[in-house]
């Protein structure tokens, strides 16, 4: 077999017609009018996609701000719901589990407060370098909000005055029939039973990641939303920015040669996980739909520290690697064309039956794969660490240089670059690298390529056939922690959808939901 990637002037025309090969990853953005298609200044109602935001709290506001700029500017921001800071002391997250220091004396949820602000410029760069954009004009109508938390859904309101309020998804879909699309940004445990509906509706679905909470309810999104044609995005702001492309063609034009090892780390949770118990039952705030909250997850009591950490909880999150694998796993699943893992292992912290550990150290193996234009490529090792481990640093990365968050390990060098994509650089530094002429399409941020794949009727970048895969990778890492006491590093045909050397493994691929809720 041959592997060599280095020769760019022969590959270069092929890798061109290669690239919509590679799926929805590389559509290209169409440029379209300026009456119809975002940043283009003042629009007329009448052009503007309906959008309904469901889930308008911390992530979701970002998202809200991101898609349209506020009819009414924002004069102060909701409270983080009593989060502490960070790092916490033994003391502060004993006392923040007996949910003592997340409630008001009357026992309501904390008020809303005001925060200080940077120069609206300076924000704006130092947030979409991360994946965080603030619309300066429309991309859509916001025409409904809708979110469980009362207080958090005023909030939102007085910045659109104009949209119509919910506390209950499922009565906006029953009334709201002139909606094109939804921008879903709730917990990880709602996020497929809230899409699978409104996609039935023939609704178009932008979701955060991850897509899902579990393997099931990823194959089963990806499946709606081609049987129903409709245009989905998932929420990986990293799969839209230039970093991401820039890496994408420094590897596949063979500038480290082949890549058979990369290492991925991310320095969350920044929220309690480990060997914890669940905190103790506290009255249900008035303000909070709390069996909304709960979805399909099982009804086990209220405590504010788990609403707002969830994300370190098996019945509603999906760990650090839910939170970052996407903006991390993305750039390197997609420049290298590699498939699902063909075998998974996992170690971690120790952790509890109700929370995910606090740090893990997970390997996987990825076949080797031909790839059209570049020819045959070779096996991969991906680790993936987090909690505040950190990958080995290589011999030839400089003294006081950090190591990155994805570092790839080629035979005739290395690459690393952060999250989402970011700043691609080489190790050692190469003063003279040029870098290579650029040849993918490029598109403009994750939101503004949503709105202009409905508005053109094409896939997004991140559409659900890419989102359910890269979630499913994902996913798998908790599968193999959950079985870790099996001493088995686990086989995996994802064609089949079965881990096949371990069946208890296939258990954990989907779970019962509550009464009264379906996929």
């Amino acid at each position: 077999m041959n592997y060599d990637m280095g020769n760019k002037k022969q590959n270069t025309l092929s890798r061109r017609k290669f690239v919509g090969q590679l799926g929805t990853a590389t559509a290209a953005f169409t440029i379209v009018p300026r009456h119809v298609i975002a940043g283009s200044g003042y629009k007329q109602p009448s052009d503007l996609l309906n959008i309904a935001a469901i889930g308008v709290g911390n992530r979701g506001s970002q998202n809200l701000r991101g898609i349209a700029e506020p009819d009414v500017p924002d004069v102060q921001a909701p409270s983080r719901g009593g989060r502490l800071p960070y790092p916490y002391t033994s003391e502060q997250l004993a006392d923040y589990l007996a949910g003592r220091t997340v409630r008001n004396p009357d026992g309501s949820m904390p008020s809303f407060r005001a925060m200080p602000r940077m120069d609206p410029a300076a924000m704006r760069a130092m947030e979409a370098s991360y994946g965080v954009y603030t619309a300066t004009g429309k991309l859509v109508n916001i025409y409904a909000l809708c979110d469980v938390e009362a207080n958090r859904l005023e909030y939102n309101a007085k910045s659109y005055p104009k949209a119509k309020t919910y506390q209950n998804w499922r009565e906006l879909l029953e009334k709201e029939k002139s909606i094109d699309g939804v921008l879903i940004s709730t917990p990880d445990h709602t996020h497929a039973t809230i899409a699978a509906h409104f996609i039935r509706e023939k609704k178009h679905v932008y979701c955060e990641k991850p897509l899902t909470k579990t393997i099931t309810e990823a194959r089963t999104l990806a499946k709606l939303a081609k049987e129903y044609d409709v245009v989905t995005q998932m929420g990986n702001q990293g799969h839209a920015q230039e970093g991401t492309r820039i890496t994408a063609e420094w590897l596949q034009s063979g500038v480290i040669g082949n890549i058979h090892e990369i290492y991925l780390s991310t320095d969350r949770p920044g929220w309690p996980q480990g060997n914890l118990p669940r905190p103790e039952e506290l009255e249900v705030p008035k303000t909070l739909n709390y069996d909304l909250w709960l979805g399909p997850a099982p009804n086990k009591p209220y405590n504010p520290v788990v609403i707002n950490n969830w994300r370190g909880l098996w019945d509603y999150g999906t760990g650090a690697m839910g939170d970052m694998g996407a903006h991390i796993f993305d750039a390197p699943l997609w420049a290298l064309n590699l498939d699902y893992p063909v075998k998974i292992q996992a170690t971690s912290s120790p952790f509890s039956k109700e929370f995910l550990p606090q740090s893990t150290w997970v390997i996987y193996e990825f076949a080797e794969r031909f790839t059209p234009g570049i020819g045959y490529m070779p096996p991969v090792k991906v680790t993936w660490c987090d909690g505040g481990l950190r990958p080995p640093r290589p011999s030839q990365l400089e003294p006081g240089r950090a190591v990155k968050d994805i570092t790839y390990i080629g035979d005739k060098g290395i690459i690393m670059h952060g999250s989402h994509g970011q700043k691609p650089e080489l190790v050692p530094i190469n003063k003279d690298f040029e870098g290579v002429t650029p040849w993918m399409p490029r598109t403009k941020n994750i939101y503004e390529d949503w709105v202009d794949a409905i508005l053109n009727n094409r896939k997004a970048v991140s559409d659900f056939s890419w989102g359910s895969k890269v979630t499913e990778i994902m996913l798998l890492t908790n599968i193999a922690l959950l079985t870790k006491g099996s001493n088995t590093t686990l086989e995996y045909d994802s064609a089949n959808m079965r881990v096949t050397n371990l069946p208890e493994a296939n258990d954990y691929f989907h779970y019962e939901y509550r009464e009264g809720w379906t996929l």
